[in-house]
């Protein structure tokens, strides 16, 4: 079949609101824009599923500053964030906000007309904007979808896998892959490529991710020579849905309602217990994402979890009127399965909800690879081992926008006989991958070892982490990784889901290792990062650093990090 073969300014891979404010960017600019998607375009992705709020320095609310957000941002990050980075991020939060505004993105506003902002854990003002009644990330990513949709210079192709970026001189000149339903060959032409492919953290049984969440930028990025660090940070929901089970409610939906209406944590016992870990006062909830992990974990640890291994969420204080008005339609729902919040507690646990580690890019968002860019969860540099609630959209966009600033101002590249050629290397080496035998049917399902990966990764490199247990899970992940690369599948006519499959599940199968490599190394506590048998944290702050080597192994070396004291920009 012959291939799909396209040139443009820009190329975007992923469509979540990374991707799409990327390419809406570049667009503004004055760039040609092909974004691709291996699902559907603006579909997928985290901010889609994201309920809460978004942290930028308004100020309507009370008196604020990026300042203040820089510094609570890297208080928050013990010791890791990078400041170039958040400070990027933070100073140009609250211009993004009233651009996706314009898009359609109707931000709840109070009765004299300003934007309403609401403090959340780990800010030290009122900063957190968001739209009502949990849609938040929902109302985000369809504005950006309705604004590149009537932008006629970006070109959308879904059902695109890209597998390889193109490097010529030392220099990004654009991707190979295929397109699903017929497996045939896409080529595209870049003077610039961003990734925006999102996180890694459907590699846990325990997940909030969108299931095409597999990590595939970090591969992209590191076989092209990027490099990669603290990819052993991944942070843990500490009150995602545990039981009953419900339907149509998002598991970590709980977040907000407890701070707004003081939701109480218990014990199995019925017993308040975030004092003992915080110094919480009752009602007052203050602490951070990964200090109430912890303590869930340290109670189930003790004997005092709940029936299914977490902790209690109680809101039957909280006079009914007062859950109607804050719950809105969801109290319907969950009525309706059985649920009555003034009666009924419900049971909440951690899971695996953002990656804090990840691609490593300047304030311009280039990699240290020429031609490539990220932005999104793929990034390294704004988290550092804790991020804080409401900061995840706020570098989803930014770093969107400044990457595709940046990227369409990169001068043409001359036409090049490098990407046929790999294109050529590549299928070879797919067909291998999918059939390295004749088949008729699939001689495993690439599912049920991604199940086995994801009981693996929770139980060895989850919320609590020993010398033990990671060097169990390594041990296993090999073995996997060796079962995986030698099965054939099945040849199909028309849509190469089970080679998707596997490709995702390799890419999974080689970030694990990753994390469990750099959380072995990583001889402390800190933030997500929490050892047992090492529960001091270093004097000095390191980072790791990741690349691939020519035979595809992961290399670590243990960077140390400066003193974080950087001034704040009004004192420059």
């Amino acid at each position: 079949m012959n291939p799909l073969q396209l040139n443009t300014d820009v190329l975007v891979i992923g469509s979540g609101a990374a991707g799409m404010m990327a390419a809406k960017a570049a667009a503004n600019e004055g760039a040609k824009v092909v974004l691709v998607d291996k699902s559907l375009v603006g579909r997928g992705g985290a901010t889609i599923l994201a309920q809460m709020t978004v942290a930028v320095a308004l100020g309507d609310a009370e008196e604020d500053n990026p300042d203040i957000h820089f510094e609570d941002t890297m208080k928050g990050s013990r010791g890791m964030a990078d400041p170039d980075i958040v400070r990027a991020i933070v100073d140009r939060g609250p211009e993004l906000i009233l651009e996706v505004e314009g898009y359609g993105v109707k931000w709840a506003r109070t009765p004299d007309g300003k934007h309403s902002q609401v403090v959340a854990p780990g800010h030290s003002r009122k900063r957190c904007v968001y739209v009502d009644i949990l849609n938040t990330g929902g109302a985000t990513s369809a504005g950006l979808r309705k604004a590149i949709w009537k932008d006629d210079s970006i070109e959308r192709l879904k059902n695109i896998m890209i597998t390889k970026l193109v490097v010529e001189n030392g220099a990004v000149v654009g991707a190979v892959g295929f397109a699903m339903e017929q497996f045939q060959p896409v080529i595209i032409a870049a003077n610039a490529v961003i990734l925006a492919t999102g996180g890694l953290t459907e590699i846990y049984e325990r997940n909030s991710a969108s299931a095409n969440m597999t990590g595939d930028g970090f591969i992209l990025a590191a076989e092209a020579g990027a490099e990669l660090r603290d990819m052993e940070m991944v942070q843990f929901f500490p009150i995602a849905h545990l039981y009953p089970p419900l339907v149509g409610i998002d598991p970590i939906m709980w977040d907000p309602f407890r701070y707004k209406l003081g939701g109480r944590l218990l014990n199995g016992n019925h017993e308040e217990f975030m004092d003992k870990y915080n110094n919480e006062v009752a009602g007052n909830y203050t602490a951070a994402r990964d200090q109430t992990t912890y303590a869930i974990f340290k109670e189930v640890e003790a004997g005092r979890g709940t029936p299914h291994g977490g902790a209690y969420l109680d809101f039957r204080m909280v006079p009914e009127a007062k859950l109607k008005e804050a719950f809105g339609p969801v109290i319907d729902i969950l009525n309706k399965q059985g649920v009555d919040l003034t009666k009924d507690m419900v049971e909440v646990a951690p899971m695996a909800h953002f990656t804090m580690g990840g691609i490593r890019v300047n304030t311009s968002m280039e990699t240290t690879v020429p031609g490539l860019f990220a932005c999104g969860e793929l990034i390294y540099g704004m988290h550092g081992a804790n991020r804080l609630s409401g900061n995840a959209i706020t570098e989803t966009l930014v770093t969107g926008r400044i990457a595709a600033e940046v990227a369409s101002k990169v001068g043409r590249k001359p036409a090049s006989d490098r990407l046929q050629a790999e294109l050529e290397q590549e299928l070879k080496r797919l067909e291998r991958l999918w059939y390295p035998r004749e088949v008729d049917k699939d001689e495993v399902s690439m599912l049920s070892v991604k199940r086995e990966l994801q009981k693996l990764m929770w139980e060895g490199a989850g919320p609590l982490r020993t010398e033990a247990s990671l060097s169990r899970a390594l041990d296993r992940l090999r073995e996997l990784g060796e079962r995986v690369e030698g099965v054939a599948l099945a040849k199909q006519s028309y849509y190469a889901l089970t080679l998707v499959e596997k490709i995702e599940l390799i890419h999974m199968l080689k970030l694990s290792e990753s994390i469990i490599i750099g959380a072995l190394a990583r001889r402390e506590s800190r933030g997500a990062h929490v050892r047992l048998d090492y529960n001091q944290s270093y004097e000095t702050a390191v980072s790791t650093k990741f690349q691939l080597d020519a035979s595809r192994q992961w290399t670590m070396q243990e960077i140390p990090l400066p003193e974080l004291k950087q001034p704040s920009k009004g004192d420059q």
